[in-house]
């Protein structure tokens, strides 16, 4: 008996059905977005890459070892930075969904 009556004042007192489905939803899709933001950063930073190898192994051939350590140190700088602004660009996707997910909870 005392069960049921903590059940009912619980369900009494829990907001309507519909809310945490739109929570969810928002959550999915602030997830989806994060996802997606972060894969093209992985792409980005991985081009970059490829492109820091091709440019030492060109210096290689044109300057030596040399040429090819400048070449890749110059590269390895700009995949860095181009890391670090995909992750900024995640980070606040992630945080304005966070902040929308959060929002639709409070409905």
């Amino acid at each position: 008996m005392r069960l049921l009556s903590i059940v009912l004042a619980l369900g009494l007192t829990a907001p309507a059905f519909g809310e945490p489905v739109e929570t969810a939803k928002q959550g999915a899709k602030t997830g989806g977005t994060t996802a997606v933001e972060g894969a093209k950063t992985g792409g980005k930073t991985a081009a970059a890459g490829v492109k820091q190898f091709g440019r030492a192994v060109g210096g290689f051939f044109k300057g030596g070892g040399s040429q090819a350590k400048s070449e890749w140190k110059a590269g390895a700088a700009n995949t860095k930075a181009v890391a670090k602004e995909g992750g900024r660009r995640t980070k606040a996707v992630a945080k304005a969904g966070g902040a929308a997910t959060k929002a639709a909870a409070k409905k």
